[in-house]
């Protein structure tokens, strides 16, 4: 019984931090080289009630390790995401969240995710009912912004990697042409707006993950997005691949959309982003033993090049999200007709805390996007007529966002690094 007081007493403890944690977000505007200083603390919003719920639970069970586990978990810096509501009510949540960040000076981030036809009416779908509606939703979402405070802003997880033109069977008698350029619209007024609202904001178009588009692919959507007007784009969001590729790839991004764009070197190559070498060449994404040949690709036509980038802020830089790439992709060898392996998936962990020290020229911050807890979908495996979900035990997923238990605690039990030292 002592030992569960004591642990309770350290559980509150833990929790207690959200009234407490963030110290310094780094004083004076930081360069587009240089945004967030190492030493920059992320801000932790209250987390979500079911986790909350959960902790108490494993505590009073005498499950203590468990319960401070998840503790730790939901009382680490992680993103605060805007997914609906009206204009007025994501103002109203925007400005809450930032002066709540002020207040404990650390930098929040925060995500915009709901653009018409999100996810590809998938799992997540939703999203403002059409471009006017979602304009006007990024004019409120805008209008909580303080004017000079640095906030991270992740625009639309998938929203370019999973664009209209992709899953055309989503939107039945429709321009899927039109739609698709409405959407690649659509993000780029968002970060313009967030610009000019805020211009000490970092604004990271989604970008996907290495395990999906191809370089020159995604570098192309990114650039009609106009991400070189701003910080530049994030990686993984709600995925698992690893963060050393993730570096890799975030790079190869930034050096093709500079080949690309660079006259300098002659008309030849603008816009020839399918000059670019990728993480399929020569072989497949995940055969990490022939990247080295890509790196010599780059090396050889960017670095070496007669007008090479002399600064990494000719480069557009990136963020990983690691709150669940610990343990990296899942992998099985049952032959589900869709194993979905970006949905839930056992066996997976807390990646890298977040931190803006991150040892990697363009990579600016490693960041908790995704709310680790909170479930990808009710997966079901591809199985025709089924809502079930066969990797954990039968049951039905919870939605979408909804809080998972059992996920939650095996993710912050096979945390990579551990949530606490052994």
């Amino acid at each position: 019984m002592v030992g569960i007081t004591r642990g309770v007493a350290l559980l509150a403890a833990s929790v207690g931090l959200l009234a407490t944690q963030g110290l310094t977000a780094g004083g004076a505007a930081a360069s587009a080289a240089d945004p967030l200083p190492s030493a920059t603390r992320f801000y932790v919003p209250p987390p979500d009630p079911d986790g909350v719920r959960q902790v108490v639970h494993l505590a009073r069970a005498g499950d203590v390790r468990d319960a401070l586990l998840v503790g730790r978990m939901i009382t680490t810096p992680q993103a605060v995401w805007f997914t609906s509501g009206t204009g007025a009510e994501v103002r109203r949540d925007v400005r809450r969240t930032v002066t709540r960040a002020a207040a404990t000076r650390s930098v929040p981030v925060l995500v915009v995710y709901n653009v018409p036809g999100r996810d590809c009416s998938q799992y997540s779908s939703g999203g403002a009912g059409s471009d006017a509606a979602y304009r006007a939703w990024i004019d409120g979402f805008t209008a909580g912004l303080r004017k000079h405070q640095r906030v991270v802003v992740v625009v639309e997880p998938d929203g370019l990697a999973n664009l209209p033109s992709d899953c055309p069977a989503a939107y039945p008698g429709q321009d899927i042409d039109a739609i698709t350029a409405g959407r690649i619209a659509d993000i780029h007024y968002a970060g313009q707006q967030i610009m000019a609202a805020d211009p000490a904001a970092l604004v990271y178009l989604d970008a996907g993950h290495s395990a999906w588009h191809a370089v020159g692919d995604i570098a192309r959507r990114l650039d009609q997005a106009g991400v070189a007007q701003f910080q530049g784009f994030s990686l993984n969001v709600s995925n698992y691949q690893p963060t050393p590729q993730l570096d890799q790839y975030g790079t190869w991004i930034a050096k093709c959309l500079y080949y690309a764009n660079n006259p300098a070197e002659g008309g030849w190559r603008i816009g020839h982003y399918d000059y670019c070498a990728s993480q399929y060449y020569p072989a497949t994404a995940t055969d990490y033993s022939t990247w080295h040949l890509t790196d010599e690709w780059y090396a050889a036509n960017v670095d070496a090049a007669p007008n090479p980038p002399t600064s990494s802020t000719q480069l557009a830089h990136f963020i990983v999200d690691t709150s669940r790439n610990g343990q990296g992709p899942w992998t099985t060898t049952t032959a589900y007709p869709d194993k979905q392996d970006w949905c839930n998936p056992p066996g997976r962990g807390l990646g890298l805390r977040p931190t803006a020290n991150t040892g990697v020229d363009l990579a600016d911050a490693y960041l908790w996007v995704k709310t680790p807890g909170q479930s990808d979908g009710q997966c079901n495996r591809g199985i025709a007529g089924s809502t079930t979900d066969p990797e954990w035990g039968g049951i039905t997923d919870p939605a979408a966002g909804d809080w998972f238990p059992q996920q939650a605690l095996q993710l912050a039990r096979l945390a990579n690094p551990p949530l606490f030292g052994h």
